[in-house]
């Protein structure tokens, strides 16, 4: 039997993460911001979740952080992510106090340990450059 590729699947590209995902094939990590408290936060919001204001903006993130909590997937989800695995998907922690869910790349599971200082770089899937870490090794 032949199995068929199935590619790995990329986002849907709306209103709400549009800006979000210009500044990543810009090779940019961008939060959400709000003018008003100067929070800031994921792009997941129409409202600031702080002060409600409906006012928000994007900010440009160093892209730099630490692992926060990580989990290894030994068994992919779907045949997409197959040859991947193991893999490890790790809450991030950025320096500007944003966390962010993605995936440690280049650096063995094994070794993965919260804490570790982490980079952003992108992985290209079709029109969409979607955020991964790897580990600042030094």
């Amino acid at each position: 039997m032949t199995s068929t590729f199935n590619p790995k699947p990329v986002p849907v590209v709306h209103s709400m993460n549009e800006a979000f995902f210009e500044g990543s094939a810009k090779g940019e990590l961008r939060v959400g911001h709000c003018p008003k408290c100067d929070a800031l936060f994921r792009f997941a919001y129409y409202l600031c979740p702080e002060c409600w204001s409906q006012d928000l903006s994007w900010k440009k993130a160093k892209g730099t952080g630490r692992i926060s909590h990580f989990t290894i997937i030994h068994q992919a989800p779907w045949e997409a992510f197959e040859a991947d695995a193991p893999y490890t998907l790790a809450l991030i922690e950025l320096d500007e106090g944003v966390r962010m869910m993605s995936n440690i790349i280049n650096f063995p599971p094994e070794k993965v340990k919260i804490g570790l200082p982490v980079k952003v770089v992108f992985e290209q899937r079709g029109d969409i450059a979607l955020p991964m870490f790897e580990v600042i090794e030094g």
